[in-house]
């Protein structure tokens, strides 16, 4: 082995290249992670069991929202129109001639 020269400065060390797995691993999609949306309960059991079905999409990968979405949509759509199907109050009578 050689002895360095004194005053001479060391080579700095090459700079690791990442190989193909780190770019594999980077690559790779994140695991599903809740949004950690919170919901506030209606107090109507319908519609939050519709809301609650939001949790749903919590575990899958983005490919699948989209079926939890439209389905919700789905259930709060039926739900606002049975509203209009439901009799509402008598009209009011009208007004007596004097």
């Amino acid at each position: 082995m050689s002895e360095p020269m004194e005053g001479a400065r060391p080579e700095p060390a090459p700079e690791p290249v990442p190989g193909p797995s780190a770019d594999a691993e980077a690559a790779r999609p994140a695991d599903p992670a809740p949004l950690g949306v919170t919901r506030t309960p209606t107090g109507v059991a319908d519609i939050d069991a519709w809301l609650d079905r939001l949790a749903d999409a919590d575990h899958l990968a983005a490919s699948g929202h989209l079926e939890v979405y439209e389905d919700v949509h789905r259930g709060l759509r039926d739900a606002l129109t049975a509203l209009d199907r439901r009799p509402g109050p008598p009209a009011p009578a009208p007004p007596a001639a004097p």
